[in-house]
C-alpha cells in the first residue's frame, strides 16, 4: 500500500505536536527525511513474518534491573534552585496538552 506524500502541512502537524520549531528552509529536508522513513516502513509492511515470535527487545537476555537502593532525597532548596521556574510551592511546567504546544 504506497504511502500519501507528505506536505508541508503534514510536516507542520507533526512540528506542532512535538513542540518543534520549523523553518521555511528546514521543510524540504525533513519533508525528504520523512518520506524515506515511510517508505522503510512500507517495505518492512511486506515482510513475510508468519512463524516469528514477537519480542520486547532484541536477544534473549532479561533487562537488567539496578538494586532498589534508597538514596538521599535532595533538598527543598537546591530543588527550588535548579527548577526552571516555580508556581508557590510547586514546580511551573509549560502546558503540553492542548492548544499550549510552543511550536
Amino acid at each position: 500500500m504506497p504511502s500519501p506524500d507528505v506536505t508541508d502541512a503534514h510536516l507542520r502537524h507533526l512540528a506542532t505536536l512535538s513542540r518543534l520549531t520549523l523553518t521555511d528552509a528546514e521543510t524540504p529536508g525533513l519533508r525528504e527525511s520523512l518520506a524515506a522513513i515511510i517508505a522503510y516502513v512500507d517495505r518492512l509492511r511486506d515482510l513475510d513474518l508468519a512463524g516469528v515470535q514477537p519480542m520486547t527487545r532484541p536477544g534473549d537476555e532479561p533487562a537488567p534491573l539496578a538494586d532498589d537502593v534508597p538514596n538521599a532525597a535532595i533538598s527543598v532548596d537546591t530543588l527550588r534552585a535548579i527548577a526552571p521556574a516555580m508556581h508557590g510551592d510547586y514546580i511551573a511546567v509549560p502546558k503540553v496538552l492542548g492548544d499550549g504546544g510552543g511550536a
